[in-house]
Parts: C-alpha cells; structure tokens; sequence
C-alpha cells in the first residue's frame, strides 16, 4: 500500500513547524517550573510590567480565553506575585499590577526563557541561526501573520501584540 502514497515534492513544513514548537514548548514548561511558574504565568508578568494593562489586554496577548485569565492570574496572585487594582487610567477598569516578588520572578523567569531560546538555536551555526530568526520573523508579520478562517476551530499559537 505504500506505493500509493503521494510523493512528497517538497519539506513537510507543517511537521517542522510544529514539531520544534512543541518541543520548545515543553523544554519552556520544564524550565519555568523550575522556579514554580508556567508559560502563561511569565507571560502576563513580563507584559504587565511593560506598562499598565488589563486583564482582558493581557489575556489577548497571551492568547489565552478568559477562564484561563483568570485561572493564571489567581495563581499569580496566590503565589503573592500579581494582584488585581483599579486602573489610574479607567476606575471602571481593573489591571494587573506585578509585586515587588513579583518583578524578581519575572527577571528570573526572562533569563530562563532567554537560555531556552538560546539552547533552541545552539545547534546552529550563527549566519544559520540569524537567517532562520530573520525569515520566521517576516513569514510571522506578512505571509503567515493572519489566519484563515476556517469551519472547525483550529488552535492557534500565540500572537504577538501589534
């Protein structure tokens, strides 16, 4: 049955893609657990130390529905990293204001996600490296940037903040 099969003309960019994308993302988990944060956790920390943001702002930057939002930020504010406060922008709106531990947090968790990043690309020769970060880069904010609209409900990745 093997000789019906297509012949593949060219790389199964779809495997590569997503292959080394779940494979960093499970290198990330490994790494951010270590100093009791996920993902998401780091996410919300770093983007709410850049400047006030809400709840829902950080939830669309991280992609993430509004259960998980609030899941995340429970955690974060169990752990005594993140809490809840009125907007000095919107008294109607509530942000997410990282603590003191929680900036340290973050700066930690920033470094680990930097060396997971480096270690991804390590087996790469540098001009290698630079190229590939170059053509995700433009294939993430031209070609590839929107998705299609599609019947089913496809996962997607995280997108950035424009």
């Amino acid at each position: 049955m093997t000789a019906m099969a297509p012949t593949r003309t060219a790389p199964d960019l779809s495997y590569l893609l997503d292959h080394t994308s779940h494979v960093l993302r499970t290198q990330m988990s490994a790494a951010l657990a270590e100093i009791g944060l996920t993902a998401r956790m780091h996410c919300v920390l770093v983007h709410a130390l850049e400047e006030e943001r809400t709840q829902i702002q950080l939830a669309e930057i991280g992609d993430m529905d509004k259960t998980t939002m609030v899941v995340t930020v429970d955690a974060l504010e169990g752990a005594g990293l993140a809490e809840r406060r009125p907007s000095s922008r919107d008294r109607r709106a509530r942000i997410i204001a990282v603590t003191e531990k929680g900036a340290e947090v973050a700066a930690r968790s920033q470094e680990i996600v930097d060396r997971v990043h480096r270690d991804a690309l390590a087996g790469l020769e540098r001009g290698d490296r630079e190229t590939l970060l170059r053509a995700l880069g433009r294939l993430a904010e031209e070609h590839l940037s929107t998705p299609a609209e599609t019947p089913g409900a496809a996962r997607r990745a995280r997108q950035s903040q424009k």
